[in-house]
This record gives C-alpha cells, sequence and structure tokens, in this order.
C-alpha cells in the first residue's frame, strides 16, 4: 500500500480526496500548534535533493511570495524561480518540452505553476510523467497555483483550513455565501467540489444575473447534495432571515468582461458591495473572508471593516503560509498518511452509449419508409432519427455535419428529411455498401446522439442500435474546446488533443479546463 505522496499532483481540488484534504488540514494544524510553542519542526521539512520549480506565467506578488517563503522553510530543497518577465516561456517555447528538460535537473521535482491557459497542470502532470517513464526518472508533482478563470486549489486548501478553524475543526456543517464575481472567479469554482470536506453543505449564491455562477457548477453542486439558493444583491440577501456565518467575497474581474457588461460596472459593484448600513443586519460571529488582494478603488470588502470582528481574512491569508509548507511536505515525501494514497482513477463504461434495438420486421432496412423516397439498398447502412423533432433546417444542417466529419461526401450515397407519423420531422443518410466501424459509430454518437444505425445484409435489417452521447469523446482531431485560454485550444499551439467528459446533464466537459459544452460545440468544422 502506498503511504507518501510522491508523484502526486494538484491540478484541481479534485486531485485530493477528502481524507487527503483532511489529513492535509490536520498536519498544517499541528504545524501551527508547534511554530506556537516554539517545538522542533524538522519532521515536517523535506529531507531529499528536492527541485522546487516556482514558474508563474502571468504575474502575482501573494501567491508567489507565500509560496516561495513555504518553499524556503524546506531547507534541503533546491529553489528555483522563474518570473513572467523575464521567462523564456514568452518566447513561443513549448511548455512540455521545457518541463521535461527541468525534470532532469534534480533527484525529484515538484512544480507550482501560474498561468492564464487553463488545465495546463494537467496536461505536464500526463505528459512529463510519461517522459519521466521512458528515461526511468520519478514523475515530478505539478502544483496549480492558478489557471486562468479555471481553479485555484491552493486558495481553495487554504480556505477550507480557515473555514475549519473557525468552526473548532468540526466538519460536520457549513453554511456558506458566495458573493462578488461568481462567474469568473476561480477561487469561488474550486469550492463546488472544495466544500466536499463538510457532511452538510448550504450555499447562497450572492451575485447579479451577469456575474452568476456558471449552471453547470450550480448543477453540480446540487447533484454532490449541497442546498443552493441565488440573490441578486447583499441588500436582498440581508433581506431574509437564513443568513450565513462565513462570508467570501471575491473582487470583479473587469479585464475578463465584455462591454456590454461593463456598461453596468457602478450597478453590479453596488449589488457585491458592503455598506456600512448592513452591519446591523449581520448576524452573529459572522466573519468575511477574501482570496484578496482586493481592488484599491472600489474594495467589496471595504476598508472601514478592517479593525471589526468581521475580519477574518486576514488570518485566512497568513493560513496561506501554513497550508502551503503541509502541502509541499506531503508531495516532498516528508508526510506520509495512514491509508492508501494512490492515485484513484475513475473508471468509465465507454461502451454505454450503443444500445442494440428491436427489429420490427426483417424488410428492407428502414425501407417501410420505401413509398416515401427511400431508395432500397441491398447491403450497407442506414442512419435514421437524425436530429429528430427539430426544424427540417436543423436536420439539413446536422446532415451535412455527419457527412462533412464523416467524409461521407464521396460516397454514392442518399439522404432527405421525412416527417415521422407523431409528426416530428427526422433525418436519415442510406449508404450503400458501407459498413460504420466501431470509431465512426462514436463519432456519429458524438456528433449527432439518439439517431438509429441499422446494418442492412441481403436486403434486410440484421441489426440495429440506437446510440446516445458517449461518456467520453476523444482521438478525433475535429474535435476542439470553445474555451480559447484552454491549453488545448490550437491557437495556443501545444498541439494536445482535447478529450471532453459527459455529465450527468449530458453536457460535455472539456477535461483540461472544465469548460461545459453542447455536442454541437466540441466540432472544429
Amino acid at each position: 500500500m502506498k503511504n507518501d505522496f510522491l508523484g502526486r499532483s494538484l491540478s484541481v481540488i479534485n486531485d485530493l480526496t477528502v481524507d487527503e484534504q483532511i489529513f492535509l488540514y490536520k498536519q498544517a494544524q499541528r504545524l501551527k500548534e508547534k511554530w506556537k510553542n516554539k517545538e522542533d519542526l524538522s519532521k515536517f521539512q523535506i529531507k531529499t535533493d528536492t527541485g522546487i520549480y516556482i514558474v508563474f506565467l502571468e504575474p502575482s506578488t501573494r501567491t508567489k511570495e507565500s509560496f516561495v517563503n513555504a518553499a524556503k522553510f524546506h531547507k534541503n530543497a533546491k529553489i528555483n524561480i522563474f518570473e513572467s518577465e523575464h521567462s523564456s516561456f514568452n518566447k513561443k517555447e513549448s511548455y512540455v518540452d521545457t518541463f521535461n528538460m527541468l525534470t532532469g535537473y534534480s533527484d525529484y521535482s515538484i512544480f507550482i505553476i501560474r498561468s492564464k491557459l487553463e488545465g495546463t497542470c494537467k496536461l505536464l502532470d500526463e505528459k512529463v510523467s510519461d517522459f519521466a517513464s521512458r528515461h526511468n526518472l520519478p514523475s515530478p508533482s505539478f502544483i496549480n497555483a492558478g489557471d486562468g478563470k479555471h481553479e485555484h486549489p491552493t486558495q481553495e486548501i487554504l480556505d477550507e483550513f480557515t473555514f475549519l478553524e473557525q468552526m473548532n475543526f468540526n466538519n460536520d456543517y457549513i453554511h456558506i455565501a458566495l458573493i462578488g464575481d461568481l462567474l469568473h472567479g476561480r477561487t469561488v469554482h474550486s469550492k463546488v467540489d472544495g466544500l466536499r470536506i463538510f457532511k452538510n453543505v448550504e450555499v447562497d449564491l450572492v451575485a447579479p444575473n451577469e456575474l452568476q455562477m456558471p449552471t453547470h457548477y450550480i448543477s453540480k453542486m446540487k447533484q454532490k447534495g449541497y442546498n443552493v439558493r441565488i440573490f441578486n444583491s447583499i441588500e436582498e440577501y440581508l433581506k431574509q432571515n437564513k443568513k450565513a456565518k462565513v462570508w467570501y467575497f471575491t473582487r470583479l474581474q473587469l479585464e475578463r468582461m465584455g462591454e456590454d457588461v461593463l456598461e453596468k460596472e457602478h450597478i453590479l459593484r453596488k449589488s457585491v458591495t458592503f455598506a456600512k448600513d448592513f452591519l446591523s443586519l449581520l448576524p452573529q460571529d459572522v466573519k468575511f473572508y477574501h482570496p484578496l488582494p482586493r481592488h484599491k478603488t472600489f474594495p467589496t470588502i471595504p476598508t472601514f471593516l478592517d479593525s471589526l470582528p468581521v475580519n477574518g481574512w486576514e488570518k485566512q491569508a497568513i493560513n496561506g503560509y501554513w497550508t502551503r509548507i503541509i502541502l509541499l511536505s506531503m508531495f516532498g515525501g516528508a508526510l506520509n498518511a495512514p491509508f492508501d494514497t494512490s492515485k484513484k482513477s475513475i473508471k468509465i463504461n465507454e461502451e454505454d452509449f450503443v444500445v442494440a434495438a428491436p427489429i420490427k420486421d426483417g424488410r428492407k432496412g428502414v425501407l417501410t419508409e420505401g413509398k416515401r423516397g427511400i431508395k432500397p439498398i441491398e447491403n450497407g447502412t442506414v442512419i435514421d432519427h437524425i436530429a429528430k423533432g427539430h426544424s427540417p433546417e436543423k436536420i439539413y444542417e446536422t446532415i451535412m455535419k455527419i457527412r462533412k466529419i464523416l467524409m461521407f461526401y464521396n460516397i454514392d450515397s442518399a439522404d432527405g428529411i421525412f416527417k415521422s407519423a407523431d409528426g416530428n420531422y427526422k433525418g436519415y443518410i442510406s449508404l450503400p455498401d458501407v459498413h460504420l466501424s466501431k470509431k465512426q459509430i462514436k463519432k456519429l454518437s458524438a456528433i449527432s446522439p439518439n439517431t438509429t444505425v441499422n446494418i442492412i445484409k441481403n436486403g434486410r435489417v440484421k441489426e440495429k442500435y440506437r446510440i446516445s452521447l458517449p461518456p467520453i469523446i476523444y482521438g478525433f482531431e475535429e474535435l476542439m474546446c470553445k474555451n480559447e485560454n484552454c491549453i488545448t485550444n490550437p491557437k495556443n499551439d501545444e498541439n494536445v488533443h482535447v478529450s471532453f467528459i459527459r455529465n450527468e446533464d449530458n453536457q460535455l466537459i472539456c477535461e483540461y479546463c472544465e469548460t461545459a459544452h453542447t455536442f454541437e460545440e466540441i466540432w472544429s468544422l
């Protein structure tokens, strides 16, 4: 049984199980207590020749310096700091090639990375681990210090640790209000999974519609059993009786907003900025938190609150030092857990999207439609029920998309649109002497789910399948994540093939940046 964390990475907060997070928080609590009592702290220090690379590909002060000082706690480690403005990464050098080379410079390496490109740590964890395996090197660890508007798992760790401190490390229940720019704030996105360390969770989302939490994150919280409520402003929130005792504010990320939203800047700011008039409406023992820094002109937590008991953000910021020391202790091999720390892989049944359907009669294919125009074929495939229920224009568009992506345009075939007996339109493609491969059927299911595939031999339907949206979609060159800041997007020149996981709402989630897509949106053609 593996008990150490060597070779583990933290790309998203979900990379640590609940048990592993609780272990981290208890170790951070012990470290703080020993430091206050002036006890020996050497057991938390990395003992081996470890290279800690702090690679910030976008500017940062607080997170970077927090990690620099946490790394200096580990006296045996070699610390290397890459500044964004001076880094050779700005010369269009391949991320993968660069980190492959850096991996060979120490007995073991930990990379702490901040990047505008979302999914960078996941990519490097995959590719550099392959490189290390090829050359008999230990797999390095990667720590995501913030990637675009995706996630900030190390911020989430210090946040959850601070919440636990407020609750005397009782993780039975939390009621939290998330306030501010919930659309772009990566720290609140991390809370969707981070809050699962609590057995019961109530979340109040306080933001105007233009800045509200993305719907797929809200859906994900509900699926986890969180009780979620939505409010448009702090003023509206304070008018109701059930108020949280943990308030988590984020700044408005204007640099990520379009002109139509910026025109409402004043109204948006007011809706998520705390005012003096609100003080009398607060519940007793409430604490305010903020990932910092605050906007110096328009802080959502105004400075008049700094000296009041609601101030929890200063202690929160200090906790970043302690939790990051422990994270490095774990990934550097100084701390072992009393349970199995092997990386857990999620098993997906990749075949669950193809279901054999009964054949009502054996006549020529779907040729009961023959009188309405389908030309009978002796052998081949008929794709039926294409985009059923949509408009003829949408069905025709889907037929053309299938033809283009599956390269059926050079095949002597027929297609058309019919009105079914139930009054809905549907499309078909008839392919004489063509038998679809398994890969083609999977691609078809991702282009046009809820379609029927009929295999025809000697003029009769021998096999019939109903196909739905696959649980995982990958391996097709035509796939593309619509998020331009995703590491897989072609404009970023990293030559990464994107893959998508189907969630419970039949959305397709990019495995790298976790952007939600419909099946129509994943194709570059």
